[in-house]
């Protein structure tokens, strides 16, 4: 397999979390960084060429396609079919690959089933405009075109939970927040909980490994949920605290009682899922088999969780943290000091 030691990149996006991880990734390699984006959000990377447009425009679309050629594209903001297929058929005779980042999501029996590449997908199509159907449905849409436009010379990524410095999610960033925070921490269900958080830059630095080395012969796919080994609950919940001075003491409470006091699973109290719920009973049961047979490797989810609270307690990280972005409207807050301290005496009374 012919292994490119020079590449020159394209990220579509390149200056937020996932679209970041990849362009850094590549200077890092010391590849010909380009990234493509309205520069709108935040600064791009040190390193890269910067080409502003909107992948919505055509003449913008072609001013980039004519700055090229490029060994390979990548693609971390594609979320509507039609815009997607816009942007890989205006690339199509500039670039030799694209890689698309997708989602789990496009498998429709997730997370009620265990999932792995061959499991039935929603079925989306490529000429799918906005609206017109839900996430997994677009995402999947996405794929088709990208393939449409790119045939043998695609690889997808088809991420779960992404971790990792620049985090805009709110899940480790607000637990972090509340690990500094000190004082009796309630945390949901048991330490020995099962867990899959994929690091961004393994993400990132997997993808350009295939794009390296890939084969233009196939359409590959890599469900990434994370290795199944890198940590649990309890040492992702630990490695909080640790990384925030140790002031937060963890108190392993009965999921019931996070019911009972309304508490909304998984954004109140994020990563979180009330045991036994059948419809999300094989959310950390993905698999990353292909993947890490492919040569992904996951660092353990502490290191993961470390890294990221070294850039969130750093000028200027919680508020590019907790700012709004994109698409999300409002969040739901991380579950309220009073509330906590309602379900803790709830704890401590069954346990008296």
């Amino acid at each position: 397999m012919r292994r490119l030691l020079l590449m020159r990149l394209l990220v579509i996006g390149g200056s937020v979390f996932v679209g970041r991880a990849f362009a850094e990734e590549g200077v890092r390699r010391g590849w010909e960084v380009t990234v493509f984006n309205r520069g709108r959000t935040q600064d791009d990377p040190a390193g890269v060429r910067s080409l502003r447009g909107d992948r919505t425009d055509e003449a913008d679309l072609a001013a980039l396609a004519a700055a090229g050629p490029y060994d390979a594209v990548v693609d971390v903001c594609g979320y509507v079919p039609t815009e997607v297929a816009r942007s890989a058929a205006a690339l199509a005779q500039s670039a030799d690959a694209y890689l698309f980042v997708s989602t789990i999501n496009v498998y429709p029996d997730y997370p009620a089933l265990p999932t792995d590449e061959s499991s039935r997908r929603h079925g989306g199509r490529a000429d799918a405009g906005p609206g017109e159907g839900d996430y997994g449905w677009l995402k999947d849409g996405c794929e088709q075109a990208v393939r449409a436009a790119f045939p043998g010379r695609v690889v997808v990524l088809q991420p779960g939970m992404i971790v990792g410095p620049h985090d805009r999610a709110r899940r480790t960033t607000a637990w972090l927040r509340r690990a500094a925070r000190g004082g009796r921490m309630a945390v949901p269900g048991t330490a020995d909980r099962a867990l899959r958080l994929i690091d961004v830059r393994d993400l990132a630095a997997f993808g350009l490994d295939l794009l390296a080395g890939a084969p233009r012969d196939a359409v590959e796919d890599y469900l990434l949920p994370g290795a199944p080994d890198n940590g649990t609950w309890g040492d992702y919940l630990a490695a909080c605290v640790a990384a925030t001075g140790a002031r937060a003491e963890l108190t392993y409470v009965d999921d019931s009682l996070f019911v009972d006091h309304d508490v909304e699973p998984w954004t109140e109290v994020p990563l979180w899922l009330p045991a036994g719920r059948e419809e999300f009973v094989a959310t950390w049961d993905a698999s990353c088999a292909k993947a890490l047979a492919a040569g992904l490797r996951c660092r353990p989810l502490a290191t993961s969780v470390h890294e990221t609270a070294a850039w969130l307690f750093t000028p200027g990280g919680e508020s590019e943290a907790f700012e709004d972005y994109r698409q999300v409207g409002t969040w739901t807050p991380f579950l309220s000091p009073d509330k906590e301290a309602a379900i803790l005496a709830a704890h401590d009374e069954r346990n008296r």
